[in-house]
């Protein structure tokens, strides 16, 4: 198993686990490979540092080594809201426009929402006092997760 660090041409960093070299390259060529923030297929391998397996290089330390928690990065903050926000609105796809207007009307329960609208749509609706804001989520997030 290869673990490679790749970069999409929007300079999102991400981790990928291919069989092989050639397993990697064939689903890069066949525009398989994409980045989970932006679903960017213009993907590229960074360097990485080979890992030396030492063996007994060293005798083994028994004390534990205190692990402090990683500095989370900007990415990885922006991913667990979004997960947050799909986990806590409903997905109502196309019919945004028309649930966001029956809400606000009164004609359909108060809830949270997601769904698709235009720009133009999305105006209609803040030009008519209807509080929406634009989420572009990840083609990763769309689906279930792995």
């Amino acid at each position: 198993m290869k673990v490679l660090n790749l970069q999409c041409a929007h300079g999102h960093g991400f981790e990928g686990w291919f069989a092989s070299q050639d397993a990697f390259d064939t689903q890069l060529a066949d525009g398989l490979v994409e980045c989970p923030m932006c679903g960017d297929t213009a993907i590229t391998k960074l360097l990485a540092a080979p890992r030396l397996n030492l063996g007994n290089a060293r005798a083994p330390s028994t004390e534990v080594a205190r692990q402090e928690p990683a500095d989370e990065s900007q990415q990885a903050r922006w991913l667990r809201a979004v997960r947050e926000v799909i986990s806590k609105t409903e997905d109502v796809g196309e019919r945004f426009i028309d649930e966001a207007r029956k809400m606000h009307y009164g004609e359909a329960e108060e809830r949270a929402i997601r769904g698709q609208a235009t720009p133009d749509q999305a105006q209609s609706l803040i030009d008519e006092g209807i509080p929406v804001f634009t989420l572009a989520l990840p083609t990763a997030l769309k689906e279930t997760l792995q």
